[in-house]
């Protein structure tokens, strides 16, 4: 499924906001990226329209089923690559940084190597 990065940091963010907060509303996600309160409307709507996103009449976001499993599959990616970068040496804000980056571009294959190399390695070191 080709979903364009930017809806890819928007689903993260709402299941990164849910997890922390409960509850998702648009100003939720305007406070976290810190984009305008137009561009976050915009972008929900596109995502409702696309079935990633339902809004209910208080303003609450979810993630569908469809949301639900890109945003995880990127919050995983994100959280392996920052722990690999921070094991290897890389200051934690620059890793962050860095893994936003790097957890869309990266190909299934790939990631599944850098995935069982740090679990072979977790278990035997202090990573």
């Amino acid at each position: 499924m080709n979903i364009h990065e930017s809806a890819e940091d928007y689903l993260e963010n709402i299941l990164i906001l849910r997890e922390r907060n409960g509850n998702v509303r648009s100003i939720d996600i305007v406070n976290e990226m810190n984009y305008s309160k137009p561009s976050i409307s915009i972008a929900m709507k596109k995502l409702r329209t696309e079935g990633f996103v339902e809004m209910d009449l208080n303003g609450y976001i979810t993630l569908t089923e469809r949301g639900e499993e890109i945003a995880q599959r990127i919050y995983s990616r994100h959280r392996l690559l920052e722990k690999v970068l921070v094991a290897i040496g890389v200051e934690q804000e620059t890793a962050s940084e860095e893994a936003c980056r790097i957890e869309h571009d990266i190909n299934d294959d790939t990631y599944d190597k850098i995935n069982a190399f740090y679990e072979r390695h977790a278990q035997s070191s202090n990573w």
